[in-house]
């Protein structure tokens, strides 16, 4: 089993179904807070770097369903700066396990990474968000 770094919005009722599915498949989860982390540039696009700019995103956040910030118009280095300006935008969990970081709570890509035994209990807004 792994032990799996995880970086959440303590807030986030989605987050604690996520380290529970994690926890009952065996691994063990250390949990931080991703809102209270102080992040540098280089550390944040670890876990980002391999997925779109718009899955970088919380879609959930005022900002973002306001229509304030437009994912899908953002380059990189202004997503990056952004996010790390507010990071109530950055789309959680990011997980770490070893060298490998994630964003982000795609069941069916944690199950053919980690492994998730059993049936697991999805939340009902997004895959991997918090909802409003």
């Amino acid at each position: 089993m792994a032990t799996v770094i995880f970086f959440e919005d303590k807030d986030c009722q989605d987050n604690t179904l996520q380290k529970a599915a994690l926890r009952a498949a065996g691994h063990e989860v250390v949990v931080r807070d991703l809102l209270a982390y102080v992040w540098s540039a280089h550390e944040l696009y670890a876990f980002l770097r391999t997925h779109p700019i718009v899955e970088w995103f919380d879609p959930e956040a005022p900002r973002v369903k306001s229509g304030e910030i437009a994912p899908a118009w953002i380059d990189a280095g202004s997503a990056l700066r952004l996010l790390l300006e507010d990071p109530g935008l950055i789309r959680r969990p990011l997980l770490q396990v070893n060298d490998r970081r994630e964003v982000g709570f795609d069941y069916e890509a944690i199950d053919a990474w980690i492994g998730l035994r059993g049936p697991v209990a999805r939340p009902g807004t997004t895959p991997d968000g918090c909802g409003a």
